[in-house]
Parts: structure tokens; sequence; C-alpha cells
């Protein structure tokens, strides 16, 4: 695939063709529209924040940024749709910690939504993970370079530089997505309680089919989102946008990601034969130590 010549899509909440007033602002103070902890940023560094929520790979944004997710809490409330009974109160906490058996940590759960009756007491929960894209190549590199002249820079080319940044889907489902669901949700699924992963949809294609069941039925919601370019003029920014979701049971979704799909063994004999090859015409170097006594 052809690169995009300019790999960043969004950089502090903002397009970085977005010349506007709020967006001179939101990047010279470094700030996060998309209700994180704390008003600014604070992705990798908190003095130095890598303020990009999305780079662009084949033509479209691809999230990278988990915060990113939160814009106006929409996934939140499509979480809670499939955890709860409509006209259920609920609430979210962020960040809270889950032990195994023994007391250790299996992780924090990024949110949890809480059900509750009139008296406040709580009655139910659900978890939501939030998986972002793993990036590959250096990304801080071009950030930098827009950042120092952000108007001059919206459209300039990177494509001849040295580590491009991509998404690197194969790492976000290794390393982040598959041990979330084997430790967290295989905690949460012995609890008998719901799980809801909020991803990006180029995301969810790069994984192996999934056989779908009922909402009812399910034990896990994958919600699938898109970033679209919206608005005209200073006005116009990505807005986060659920295009899908595909509802499964827990075990059989964990048996599709984790097993890997096996490549030919004949490639793999073809491998080793060249390897057996050159080892045999290739004598070993001995060397004589004369009276080593």
């Amino acid at each position: 695939m052809k690169k995009n010549a300019q790999p960043l899509a969004e950089v502090f909440g903002h397009p970085v063709t977005d010349a506007s007033s709020r967006a001179d602002r939101y990047r010279s103070q470094r700030l996060c529209p998309f209700n994180n902890k704390v008003p600014n940023c604070t992705k990798d560094k908190a003095k130095s924040p890598l303020g990009v929520c999305s780079i662009q790979h084949d033509g479209s944004p691809v999230i990278t940024c988990p915060i990113r997710f939160r814009e106006d809490w929409l996934i939140t409330d499509d979480a809670a749709s499939f955890f709860f009974p409509e006209g259920t109160k609920w609430s979210s906490l962020t960040e809270i910690r889950l032990n195994d058996g023994n007391g250790k940590s299996a992780g924090n759960i990024d949110i949890v939504l809480v059900a509750y009756d009139d008296n406040g007491k709580v009655k139910d929960f659900g978890a939501l993970e939030i998986q972002a894209v793993y990036i590959s190549g250096n990304v801080r590199d071009p950030f930098e370079y827009f950042m120092e002249e952000p108007k001059g820079r919206a459209f300039m080319d990177w494509s001849n530089q040295p580590n491009y940044p991509r998404p690197d889907y194969l790492s976000s489902s290794r390393k982040r997505l598959v041990p979330q669901l084997f430790f967290k949700g295989g905690i949460l699924h012995s609890w008998k309680k719901k799980s809801a992963v909020a991803l990006n949809k180029s995301f969810f294609d790069t994984l192996p089919p999934l056989t779908t069941v009922s909402r009812k039925k399910a034990d896990i919601a994958w919600l699938i989102y898109d970033i679209e370019l919206c608005g005209s003029g200073a006005e116009k920014r990505y807005r986060l946008k659920k295009v899908d979701e595909v509802f499964t049971e827990f075990e059989p979704a964990l048996l599709s990601i984790t097993t890997p799909v096996p490549g030919r063994i004949d490639d793999f004999m073809n491998m080793l034969q060249v390897k057996i090859d050159g080892e045999l015409e290739t004598p070993p170097t001995n060397m004589t130590i004369d009276k080593p006594f």
C-alpha cells in the first residue's frame, strides 16, 4: 500500500488541517477534548505528551490513543445498553483494579459500568475495555516536526522518512487484546458478568472470524467505531461513530483469537532444508591448542 504523505490525522483532538484559534489553543496548551482524567493530554509523557490521537493509514484515520474513544462518552451509552435493561440507573468508574483469587492484580478495567437501585445500592456491573492500536515505527518525530509549525506543515510529506509510523494490528491483538480477554475477561466470565470491547473497525477487521450469537445470549459485545470528518470550515472535525456491534460468547471468541492460523508445513520443511544444507556445507572451525598441559 502507498503511504500517506502526512502520517498524522489528529493532534490534540483536532485535524492537522485545522487552523482555527480553537485548534491553536489546544495545541499550545496541550489539551485533551476527550475526557481525560485531567484537562491536559498525558499520553506517553505528562510533561511532553505525545498528542497524536489518530494516524492516517491507507487513506483512513486509525485511533491510536484509548482516551480518544471517550468522546461524548458514547461508548458507555453503547455498553450500558448491552449490560443493563432499559431504564436502569447506572454510572461509570474508570481504571478499577481487578484482583485474582490470590489477591494479585489481573490488571485495571478501563471502565466499569455500575447499576444501582433507588437507594444507591450496587446491584450489577459490566466491564468495558478500550482497545486502541499500537504504532509500529516512530510517530514522535513527525509529531514534533509538525508542532514546530502546525499551519505550515499540515500537508507535510513524511513518506521518505525512516520508521514511518503505521498501525501494528498484530501486536495490538497479541500483546493487549488477548491478555485482556484471558486474564480479566476470564475472571469476569467466571462471575457471569458481561464485557464489552470498544475498538476501531480497521482493527476488528484484522481479527479472525468470530462466531456470533444473539445479544441476549452473548457474554461479550464488540463495539466497533470509526471517526468520520464532519462539518465545514473551522468546525470541521473528526467525530466518533459506532459503525457496528457484534455479539459473541466468551470461550468461542477467546479460542478464535488465540488460535493461530497455521502456515504450510512444506514451507517450514524447505526452510529447515536450506539451513541444514548450509550447516553441512560449512565445516566447523576447530582450533588446535599445542600442549594444553
